[in-house]
């Protein structure tokens, strides 16, 4: 089988729902941003703040780049849309699902957005950021599933009934 990629906002709940459809279709799991903490034994806030946000997302994308994915759940780090390779590479070898959410539920959900370790400059809300990569999920993704007023198994079931 060919791998399943999420992509969607910090806190849509992509971790949340690949571990749930890894079981469901007896694949593995794999989640990026906990890929890159451990390459560089540092929270994704850290990293950030060392190597600034520039440096994060080219992190970010050669991570996604030099790992061989197969037969697995992606769930990819809510800035992964900024990787144009990492994308074509992702999208090469799986379905690429957009699990979106409305951005007030994001802000319900994300908590302290400073130390989830989100990419964003000074001054940037999620608002923005909800608007500013909305377009890029789109244009990646094969399938787009609405999860507002779902859960995470709902929104499993759902994924699985377009595959």
């Amino acid at each position: 089988m060919e791998n399943i990629i999420l992509i969607g906002m910090p806190a849509v709940g992509k971790s949340t729902i690949g571990v749930l459809l890894a079981k469901t279709l007896i694949l593995s799991f794999t989640d990026t941003d906990l890929l890159i903490q451990e390459k560089y034994k540092k929270s994704l806030c850290d990293i950030i703040n060392e190597y600034g946000t520039k440096a994060f997302l080219n992190i970010e994308e050669d991570v996604i780049l030099n790992t061989d994915f197969k037969n697995s759940v992606i769930a990819t780090g809510g800035s992964a849309v900024y990787g144009e390779k990492a994308m074509k590479k992702l999208k090469e070898n799986g379905k690429v699902i957009y699990l979106d959410l409305e951005s007030d539920e994001i802000k319900k959900r994300i908590g302290d957005i400073k130390s989830r370790g989100v990419v964003l400059t000074n001054g940037t809300t999620v608002e923005d950021i909800f608007n500013e990569r909305k377009s890029l999920y789109e244009k990646f993704a094969d399938i787009k599933i609405d999860c507002n007023n779902l859960t995470a198994e709902e929104c499993v079931e759902k994924i699985i009934s377009f595959l």
